[in-house]
């Protein structure tokens, strides 16, 4: 590791040794300059500083040596630079007190798709004959994002919240044959598997609400079928992700590789996107979600979010927020769909409203629910 000024040696085994110097048989060496270490180290690290990726993702931190040595222990090295800065003031759980069963509802969807069988898995609260309120969840994880939301009295009084894990992700299997087929997310194949979800569950002009992948997807939605929706809330929403300074860790297949734990790869190339503010819990849990997920699922979701999906192609143009009605809201410390990047796609569509979200990253309803309804209930005012 180096600063500009000095070089320090870790050494990880069985115990972690740091030293003065430049060592020998290093796997990989970090550069940064002081004043990128002394920001990262900071209680509350400016924007693009929170964790190791992040500073690599912005061009502040260079890594030489064995990128895959470097990815296969992502998480690892998050923990242990993050330990530099000043303890926060512990979090106490909350106590739950006596049994509570939550007022949520899980269900699965049989229908035939695309010609083979499907089982989607959903959770649902609120009333029969509330606003449905569909809810899309980021690459490589689930509805399980959504749980504050289901949860929420003041929201389910008047929606109807529907979560839904797309195939191949969280309890919805992948379709019969699927060991045959690498999976790859397009853009038809989201979008048609909204639309036979939402037809299958007959949801009169629903909401839709999207985050990443999902804010991405509502503009799809809203362009090929915005006379059936109600509105579109589009959550890290963009036209592009912005891929970073250095791509290797995507390039070189790390999240899926024999000799990689892709899951805990995936969750150490998401967690700079987290705000540094949000709380532990909700932000390992979030983790937590993509560790979880199937081996090469959240590779193939990117296919979608970088690629297949790109809508830097003039379609936009099409996109008529008079009859559908795009609300987006960014969290600002989000490196992939910055606000930069929303406030683009604000302009560009003409949305009917756009904030950034202080204090939040790129999953906010699920690192900070608490934060989030504070800039989702008036969005959701507007649209009732």
């Amino acid at each position: 590791m180096k600063d500009g000024e000095r070089t320090v040696t870790v050494r990880i085994g069985e115990t972690i040794d740091v030293g003065e110097g430049a060592g020998t048989g290093a796997a990989f060496t970090l550069i940064a300059t002081p004043q990128t270490w002394a920001a990262f180290a900071q209680a509350v690290p400016p924007v693009g500083y929170q964790s190791l990726v992040g500073m690599q993702r912005m061009g502040h931190l260079r890594i030489e040596g064995d990128m895959v040595v470097y990815g296969r222990n992502l998480m690892f090295l998050e923990q242990l630079f993050a330990a530099v800065r000043p303890d926060m003031v512990a979090e106490m759980p909350a106590a739950v007190g006596a049994p509570v069963i939550e007022p949520v509802a899980g269900r699965y969807l049989r229908l035939d798709f695309k010609g083979k069988p499907h089982r989607i898995y959903f959770e649902e609260a609120g009333p029969a004959d509330g606003i449905p309120l569909v809810c899309l969840h980021t690459a490589g994880a689930d509805g399980r994002q959504y749980r504050a939301l289901l949860n929420d009295v003041e929201i389910t009084r008047r929606f109807r919240v529907i979560a839904f894990d797309l195939p191949w992700h969280g309890k919805s299997s992948p379709p019969p044959g699927f060991e045959t087929e690498a999976y790859r997310l397009t853009t038809d194949l989201y979008v048609d598997t909204v639309m036979a979800f939402c037809h299958a569950l007959a949801l009169s002009r629903p909401v839709v609400m999207g985050c990443s992948i999902g804010g991405r997807a509502v503009l799809h939605l809203a362009l090929r079928h915005g006379d059936y929706f109600r509105a579109a809330i589009g959550l890290q929403s963009a036209t592009h992700a912005d891929a970073g300074a250095d791509t290797r860790l995507r390039d070189l297949g790390v999240l899926f590789r024999p000799d990689v734990h892709g899951q805990e790869a995936a969750a150490g190339s998401v967690a700079c996107l987290i705000s540094p503010t949000s709380p532990n819990a909700e932000k390992w849990e979030t983790l937590w979600h993509y560790m979880q997920g199937g081996p090469g699922i959240f590779l193939g979701d990117l296919h979608y979010y970088f690629t297949d999906g790109d809508l830097r192609n003039g379609l936009l143009d099409g996109l008529d927020t008079q009859k559908c009605p795009l609300h987006l809201l960014t969290g600002e410390y989000d490196l992939s769909a910055t606000p930069e990047l929303s406030a683009e796609l604000a302009k560009l569509v003409k949305a009917t409203s756009f904030q950034v979200m202080e204090g939040l990253g790129h999953f906010p309803m699920s690192e900070s629910p608490a934060q989030f309804r504070r800039y989702l209930l008036p969005v959701l005012d507007r649209i009732t």
